[in-house]
């Protein structure tokens, strides 16, 4: 076993996934059945979801184009995916006999990914999903007769009290188990009235039953072979499954899209502070990788891994702003509001200032002229949403921590070189400028559905709003001198008088 590689491991092993149709779930699915073509299969975790069934959600993820070169190269590799229906906040999560006697017979690994990652979700339901979910989960490993690893995917910001956080669990006082006795006997509107209270310093419930998770898995794991991967703020792919690949407007990915389009330009952000992002194909291949040390090295503790950049190759804020800014000149989109800008103060009175200038203002004018056009009014209503969605983010971008990350680099010491290539997790090889034209392009072409052949027209578009702003500006400071002089020629015609 200690000689086995990573794809040698793999080979002829079943594996159960959890969350596989997010946006991590989907990188990790297609880089096994790519980089590991001797699975035996793959058995993803899915419900019914608005009317759809499991079939029809299979179906679905099989034509998502993340898949289209992997089954260029195995036209046959989706027969290995084999659904199992269930729901994570189901007891022993919904699994009906047969699915269940399944996964105990033939699962070796597990990778558990599914959670709810609003930050604003009703603390019950949050513990449903992020901490009752694993407890579930790690029930259902105990009966696996074949099991060798069970990788948990949590995150890098959890116990947020403390400034360096090392890759091990930390204790909290509360006892989650008795925390989910106590909460299920209380009315839900007793809950949200103690929630603050029982959150202290964490600023929401998905960072709190996260850290919770851990450490309930760690008390109660016994000899299920548990590993913990804590990834950051995962961001769009820097190489793998395509350079740039994202599916979703979450977090610092949907920011950066807003500021693209014009849409967002002022935020609550410390622009020395270190950013902390992470191109999703590294927690995925961590993830891999650490299933394989898992089980052909056998530690005898849980092992945890910080899957961050702050602490081997730390990116902060202002870079971010700066080279993203710079790549969207480069690769405009082509349905610009504004010419792109990205204003970052920790100053609440001028956050307020500008964001009546940039934000309110222009939103209560397009408004306004919709409404006069006979068009739906939506501008100061989205842009409500938006800084309702930024606000929580607000805690991330004005705090730092030393997020410890050791292990994935003495794991890079036991992988062999081809393993290393393959399965990369180096992120001290990341260079950060060229990322960011990666992750532009990206949000370009899979968020905003800008297709290559518009570039043209969008350089186009941000020429004429850059000559739009600077008229603007010469018009402003014409309109600012004017101002001046006639307050000056009252003065002296008061002093006069």
């Amino acid at each position: 076993m200690e000689s086995t590689s990573i794809v040698e491991f793999y080979k002829g092993r079943s594996i159960f996934i959890t969350g596989a149709t997010g946006f991590m779930g989907k990188v990790l699915v297609e880089k096994l059945l790519r980089c590991c073509p001797g699975i035996e299969r793959l058995y993803l975790l899915m419900r019914p979801s608005k009317g759809q069934s499991v079939e029809y959600r299979l179906q679905e993820l099989i034509n998502n184009q993340i898949f289209d070169e992997v089954k260029k190269q195995q036209p046959n590799v989706m027969s290995k995916v084999t659904p199992v229906t269930g729901d994570v906040t189901f007891p022993g999560y919904g699994l009906s006999q047969s699915d269940l006697r399944l996964l105990t017979e033939n699962v070796s690994v597990v990778f558990n990914s599914a959670a709810t990652i609003k930050f604003d979700e009703e603390l019950k339901d949050a513990l449903e999903m992020n901490v009752k979910g694993p407890m579930q989960l790690l029930e259902i490993c105990r009966q696996m007769k074949q099991l060798e690893a069970f990788v948990h995917v949590s995150t890098a910001f959890n116990n947020l009290d403390r400034e360096e956080m090392k890759e091990e669990v930390y204790h909290s006082k509360v006892d989650p188990v008795k925390l989910i006795e106590l909460l299920d006997c209380l009315e839900d509107s007793v809950v949200k009235n103690i929630a603050t209270e029982l959150l202290g310093n964490c600023p929401n419930t998905y960072t709190y039953t996260k850290a919770l998770a851990e450490q309930l898995l760690e008390q109660r794991c016994g000899s299920v072979p548990l590993t913990i991967v804590r990834p950051s703020i995962v961001t769009a792919a820097l190489k793998e499954p395509v350079p740039g690949w994202v599916d979703n407007m979450n977090g610092a990915t949907g920011t950066i899209a807003a500021v693209g389009k014009g849409f967002f330009r002022v935020m609550k952000i410390n622009a020395d502070l270190i950013s902390d992002i992470i191109p999703v194909d590294y927690p995925i291949n961590l993830m891999i990788a650490a299933a394989w040390h898992t089980a052909t090295r056998r530690p005898n503790n849980v092992t945890v891994y910080s899957c961050t950049t702050g602490h081997q190759n730390p990116l902060t804020w202002g870079l971010l702003q700066r080279w993203s800014l710079d790549s969207w000149m480069k690769f405009p989109t082509k349905d610009m509001m504004w010419y792109p800008s990205a204003y970052f103060t920790i100053n609440d009175i001028w956050l307020k200032a500008n964001e009546a200038v940039f934000h309110t203002l222009p939103a209560h004018l397009f408004d306004l002229f919709n409404s006069l056009t006979g068009k739906r009014a939506r501008w100061v209503r989205l842009y409500a949403k938006a800084n309702r969605a930024f606000s929580c983010l607000e805690f991330f971008t004005t705090h730092q921590w030393r997020f410890i990350s050791n292990n994935p680099i003495r794991l890079l010491d036991e992988m062999s070189a081809q393993d290393r290539k393959t399965f990369y997790i180096d992120v001290r090889e990341i260079e950060w400028k060229s990322y960011f034209e990666t992750f532009i392009l990206g949000a370009r072409r899979f968020v905003l559905k800008d297709d290559p052949s518009t570039l043209p027209l969008a350089r186009s578009n941000l020429q004429r709003l850059y000559m739009i702003r600077l008229l603007l500006r010469l018009i402003l400071f014409s309109c600012s001198l004017l101002a001046v002089r006639g307050i000056r020629n009252i003065g002296r015609s008061f002093i006069k008088s």
